[in-house]
């Protein structure tokens, strides 16, 4: 099995202090610090696409709704297929757009 290049000490220390963090407020001050506001806007646009793609929405209903690229669309789909599963477990925790719209 190759070697996990970008899993050095720095980043399995962000993932501990993102794993600590308390509550919603505590992570969103957190991402305020360490990311720029393109980036936070960014990482959101990806999440939501993913949620609508596993919601079965086209790509341009998709690009419509989130105005993400076609580009952006694509990575997130072949991550949601065939990547590490942080998706998939992000859009089973919170559902996908519908399903938190009819709670």
């Amino acid at each position: 099995m190759p070697e996990d290049r970008l899993r050095t000490p720095e980043v399995e220390e962000l993932l501990r202090a993102f794993s600590s963090l308390a509550d919603s407020e505590e992570a969103y001050a957190f991402l305020q610090d360490v990311c720029t506001i393109k980036e936070i806007r960014d990482m959101a646009q990806r999440l939501h696409v993913a949620r609508l793609l596993a919601a079965g929405e086209h790509y341009t209903d998709i690009r419509a709704a989130t105005g993400a690229s076609a580009t952006t669309i694509s990575r997130v789909s072949k991550a949601l297929n065939y990547g590490a599963d942080g998706y998939r477990a992000m859009v089973q925790r919170l559902g996908t757009p519908a399903e938190q719209e009819a709670e």
